[in-house]
């Protein structure tokens, strides 16, 4: 049942901030990107809304008629890829659309949108605009033309859709932090895991956060397939659906995430439904190790999906084993370690709600039902099972290749990796890594050369 934002919360009541925080010390098991964030005790920045007032050569100034409604009702957009450009477009077609606000990243593209504004989204051969949005870049640059605005006039976010690549998501969310709080929903898109599930979610929250201030924070899966045709364009060539649910929520102001829930729900192209918290956490750690899988293999291969389960003579097959034994044996150890236990008590209450049985299922049998869904007999016949339905598409890290752009492979690989050591220090992941290191090369390799790059003789 989804619960909407209370109606007490209204227009033009100010957030209380956290500006700072205090130090936390870094554990070796901790990955990269904590460490730096823990290290880093500096304030937010304060950021200003540029809109096409503050563009020199803007003939008129962007006129945003709905900034009347209640700031509880606006969300925000950040990043205008291809799932940005699909949820923006939702949001518009809701029955009551809510006000929305575009954050753009770079001046070049405030200056695109005035110029040709609107977001286009093809579905059927039926082409869509969208041009109903207050569209702002936001930046530490002091406009020095037309009105000078703080980012949401200071009032802070309510709602927060962060469509960014998923290497950019938290690191674009940390830059906000001036603008959230307890009372603020956030919800990530991205492929990958969520960084903010446990073990380590609460130790961005303690660090980021004054007490009991740490915002909604929500996740979204989806398997739509959604390419790029131009800027602001994009095709909706696979129509399927999204899961949407908390990753964690703040008890005092939990549901103050209904709303945005409930915007993504109703999104009449989005067939999206809500998920409970255990489930929304299994769906991300299946779709990992897919992507984990055919995204890289892809990348180096140059290759379409479907290439990659094309029986031929070599050893190609154990490589995606070795892959799919790896990640199996990573998540199955993270389910035994303490800091799933939570997470293990949604499982077996959401097991017993749906199989409405009498006595109550024990941790034990949570623990060994989730131990038995990431076997590797299991995760095998998954990932060879979305690897035909999806054997025409071109992976978006092939896609990334080849426009030159960083890919999300330390998001896929990468988490596993970090997982594996922060879960067991000497635990190692030779395949993942060797991986990680033909992407990030840049190699292209055939399908008997990157056998011989993993020491892989053909399979018998």
């Amino acid at each position: 049942m989804i619960c909407r934002a209370p109606s007490k919360c209204g227009q033009g009541v100010a957030k209380t901030f956290s500006s700072s925080a205090k130090p936390v010390r870094t554990e070796p098991g901790h990955p990269a990107w904590l460490q730096q964030i823990l290290r880093d005790t500096a304030p937010p920045p304060k950021l200003y809304a540029w809109t096409s007032a503050n563009l020199k050569d803007a003939a008129d100034e962007q006129q945003n008629s709905d900034l009347a409604i209640s700031p509880k009702k606006r969300i925000h957009v950040l990043g205008l890829g291809n799932l940005g450009r699909l949820f923006a477009s939702n949001l518009r077609k809701l029955s009551s659309p809510p006000p929305v606000t575009l954050i753009l990243h770079r001046k070049a593209l405030l200056e695109q949108w005035v110029s040709s504004p609107g977001i286009e989204i093809t579905r059927a051969g039926q082409v869509e605009k969208f041009t109903d949005f207050n569209v702002e870049w936001w930046t530490e640059e002091r406009p020095s033309t037309g009105p000078v605005v703080e980012a949401t006039a200071g009032t802070g976010i309510s709602n927060l859709i962060v469509a960014t690549k998923a290497s950019d998501a938290l690191p674009q969310v940390d830059r906000l932090r001036k603008y959230l709080d307890d009372t603020s929903t956030i919800a990530f898109t991205q492929n990958g895991m969520c960084k903010l599930w446990p073990p380590l979610g609460s130790t961005y929250n303690s660090h980021r956060f004054s007490d009991q201030k740490q915002p909604n924070w929500l996740a979204c899966v989806t398997t739509h397939g959604v390419v790029s045709s131009a800027p602001f364009k994009s095709i909706h060539a696979s129509v399927a659906s999204a899961a949407i649910g908390p990753v964690s929520l703040n008890t005092r102001s939990a549901d103050e995430s209904g709303y945005l829930i409930e915007a993504f729900v109703n999104g009449p192209d989005l067939y999206a439904r809500e998920a409970a918290r255990s489930e929304l956490w299994i769906l991300q750690l299946e779709k990992l190790v897919v992507n984990a899988v055919i995204n890289p293999l892809t990348a180096v291969l140059r290759c379409k999906n479907g290439e990659l389960f094309v029986p031929r003579d070599d050893a190609l097959p154990l490589i995606i084993d070795k892959l799919i034994e790896e990640a199996s044996q990573v998540l199955r150890e993270l389910i035994i370690h303490p800091s799933s236990t939570d997470i293990l008590k949604d499982v077996a209450a959401h097991s017993k709600r749906s199989k409405d049985r009498s006595t109550d299922v024990s941790l034990q049998d949570a623990k060994e039902q989730l131990l038995a869904r990431f076997a590797f007999e299991k995760l095998h016949h998954m990932v060879h099972e979305v690897g035909y339905k999806v054997r025409e598409n071109t992976s978006s890290m092939l896609q990334d290749v080849r426009a030159g752009k960083r890919t999300e492979v330390q998001d896929f690989n990468g988490w596993l990796v970090d997982t594996a050591q922060f879960l067991s220090p000497d635990s190692q992941l030779p395949t993942h890594m060797r991986l990680i290191s033909l992407v990030e090369d840049g190699l292209t390799v055939s399908r008997s050369e990157l056998s011989e790059n993993f020491n892989l003789s053909r399979k018998a």
